[in-house]
């Protein structure tokens, strides 16, 4: 079986968005608003880990197919400092920063790394693992591991003729450095990415495409106050009913 054949079938890009945006509000649902260690928090997270790896191999995607280079790297810098604000309200200062500036970095990362592959290979791999020690130190979502998976699906798409079972080589990779944060989601994202057809679907257009990138930090500041609002309801009745066991 040739593993770099695509099926005639599958999911277009647009599908694999909807389908990362839904896990992802799964995930965090799970993460801000549920008591973690029950078997429905492990159940949403797993389905959580679907998530980067479908939105690493989109920003391969779009990269190679971007008309701007430039913009479309300013455009997700930008939301990343947007979506920031509702990040530090529902993670404090805990030094981590979220996940938009780890697809940005993997952008500025293939933006210089297209032009070093060009002059030498020792160069792109030097670059590459600056960049991955980059977004270690500051602490974004996914840290190293998201960059290497953001490079790993661009050199299989641009290179991967070269290679024999090129898909399922990039597959293989990006199970290894995503089974840190979970096996079963690892296999699921893998499987999804697979039944890419290779179009670009129903998101079309500049307001859906920043409708998208809209989608990240409006849900976050959605779900935090819906946990203020359930903290706040908590201590309300905490304090009603030590009230009431005064007055009595």
């Amino acid at each position: 079986m040739n593993l770099t054949l695509k099926p005639a079938f599958g999911l277009s890009g647009s599908t694999l968005k909807v389908i990362a945006m839904i896990s992802m509000v799964i995930d965090h649902i799970a993460l801000y608003l549920l008591e973690h260690g029950t078997v429905l928090y492990e159940t949403m997270r797993c389905v959580g880990r679907i998530t980067f790896p479908v939105f690493a191999f989109l920003i391969a995607e779009g990269f190679i197919h971007t008309r701007s280079r430039y913009r479309y790297f300013f455009t997700l810098l930008g939301f990343a400092v947007i979506s920031e604000i509702p990040w530090y309200l529902l993670n404090k200062a805990d030094g981590t920063h979220n996940v938009m500036f780890t697809l940005a970095l993997g952008v500025a990362t293939l933006m210089v790394l297209e032009n070093l592959l060009k002059r030498s290979l020792v160069l792109g791999f030097l670059w590459t693992l600056g960049m991955a020690g980059l977004a270690f130190w500051l602490g974004v979502d996914y840290e190293w591991r998201g960059i290497l998976v953001i490079v790993i699906f661009y050199l299989f798409n641009v290179y991967g003729h070269s290679f024999p079972y090129s898909r399922g080589m990039q597959f293989f990779c990006t199970f290894v450095l995503m089974i840190h944060y979970g096996v079963i989601g690892s296999v699921m994202a893998c499987m999804f990415l697979y039944l890419y057809n290779g179009t670009r679907g129903f998101i079309q257009g500049s307001i859906a495409k920043y409708g998208f990138y809209a989608f990240y930090p409006v849900h976050l500041f959605v779900i935090h106050c819906i946990n203020s609002t359930y903290l706040n309801i908590c201590q309300l009745n905490s304090f009603t009913t030590t009230l009431i066991y005064l007055t009595h």
